[in-house]
């Protein structure tokens, strides 16, 4: 998925031609693969559920050829009565009082140019106590294809900042000053000016646009044949030819573009977000199985009645574990494959730690030397080192298996260095022996 969309990032780099109709293809093949990767854990997809509905969702409106609206902007700048004026029928839900819109509400666009423009509304994103409606107005225009961004004056900083979020996610955004009719001809063209010079790194000219969605009705005075001065209120049309003009030529030349650019996005950030979940999840597995086999290793070692013979036989234990490992992170390896891994770890943490490889070797030979509470003794602690060592190997052997079989720049020396400085050993020694004595007193 991210190389499809590095694929489209180089074709509008290159200049490469390519037809609407292939964008669409192209993002549903990509989203569809997605959706049914086998490889994908349950446990993945089940924490991330909502996302994988919503590209679902998204699938479909592909399918179906839909491209969708969204008005966004704070309480009380307008925006239902923006899509209402667009549609030229009361749809969505407006009232005197601010903050109406409570959720997500959608309505299709028929009209004799395009029969699959899909106007969305959403909450205003400064209501007080609103923050769920805020952040379901920003994902709402996150998703959409184009957001129409709303206000009724100068930008403020809120809305300046959550125009440049909307600008930098590569949105195709128009900037519509509504409630236009309440100023003069002057003030409105000085207010456009400044909003153009602004927003210039953001927008250009053509994306910011003037509306009045529900101008105020005008005081008509008329003088009547007997001379009396008759005062009547007159309904003014909304204003929103230009803005109905700047959105059919932008759907007509890049609608289908940008419903399929959008959902290469939303798609490659689903992907993003599965791939650091399965890292996640893989790396919590792998370090219970290497505990485990710590546990096993050092039980082993202390428990072994033959003492010289004591890491020779539990070096079955390191090569089951890296096999076990292998397999979480998607890699069958042989028992040769593995063994030939665990020469090359150990000789590197042998390089690094030869001291504790001579003490647990002292710890051997002690343990055929004495008896009775020294012998329990000597051989928890040998077992202690064993756990440890056996720790550092499933640690190795984790970064080499998470790096695609490969130790990466750094080489196995220094993949080495790094895991001993980022471990507390005394931490881990003690970690050890206390699950030892655990299990040593529960087993006796």
């Amino acid at each position: 998925m991210r190389s499809s969309l590095r694929n489209w990032r180089y074709r509008e780099k290159t200049g490469t031609q390519i037809k609407p109709e292939q964008h669409l293809l192209d993002a549903n093949r990509n989203i569809r693969e997605l959706i049914e990767d086998t490889s994908i854990p349950t446990s993945v997809r089940a924490e991330l559920s909502a996302e994988f509905e919503e590209i679902s969702s998204i699938s479909t409106k592909l399918r179906n050829g839909e491209i969708h609206i969204a008005a966004f902007g704070r309480v009380g700048v307008g925006k239902s009565s923006l899509l209402n004026a667009l549609l030229d029928r009361e749809v969505f839900s407006t009232s005197p009082l601010h903050g109406e819109t409570k959720g997500e509400d959608r309505q299709h666009w028929q009209t004799l140019k395009e029969g699959h423009v899909v106007l969305i509304d959403t909450p205003g994103i400064d209501e007080l106590d609103g923050e769920e409606r805020e952040q379901l107005a920003r994902r709402i225009s996150h998703r959409a294809d184009v957001t129409l961004m709303l206000c009724e004056g100068d930008l403020t900083d809120s809305e300046f900042q959550a125009l440049q979020q909307l600008c930098h996610s590569r949105k195709a955004v128009l900037l519509v000053l509504n409630k236009s009719d309440r100023y003069t001809e002057q003030e409105l063209r000085l207010l456009l000016q400044r909003l153009v010079e602004r927003c210039h790194e953001l927008l250009p000219p053509d994306r910011i646009i003037t509306a009045s969605a529900a101008p105020r009705p005008e005081t008509v005075i008329r003088v009547n044949a007997a001379g009396d001065e008759i005062e009547t209120v007159r309904e003014l049309a909304p204003e929103t030819a230009v803005l109905k003009e700047r959105l059919w030529t932008l759907l007509e030349k890049e609608g289908q573009t940008l419903a399929a650019l959008n959902a290469a996005i939303f798609a490659s950030e689903l992907d993003e977000k599965v791939a650091t979940r399965i890292v996640a999840a893989r790396k919590t597995v792998a370090e219970k199985i290497i505990r485990n086999y710590c546990a096993t290793k050092g039980l082993l070692v202390a428990l072994n009645p033959v003492p010289i013979t004591d890491l020779l036989a539990a070096a079955g234990t390191d090569v089951a574990m890296v096999i076990h490992l292998g397999e979480v992170y998607g890699f069958k390896l042989s028992r040769r494959e593995a063994s030939k891994l665990l020469l090359t770890i150990s000789a590197q943490l042998i390089a690094l730690m030869g001291a504790y490889w001579g003490m647990n070797l002292v710890s051997s030979a002690l343990k055929t030397a004495s008896a009775g509470l020294s012998t329990a003794l000597t051989a928890t602690a040998q077992g202690a080192l064993a756990w440890y060592a056996t720790y550092l190997t499933g640690k190795m052997a984790q970064t080499w298996f998470s790096r695609g079989k490969s130790w990466g720049n750094a080489g196995p020396q220094q993949t080495a260095r790094r895991i001993l400085a980022s471990l507390d050993r005394d931490s881990i020694l003690k970690t050890a022996r206390d699950d030892l004595l655990t299990r040593l007193k529960g087993g006796s």
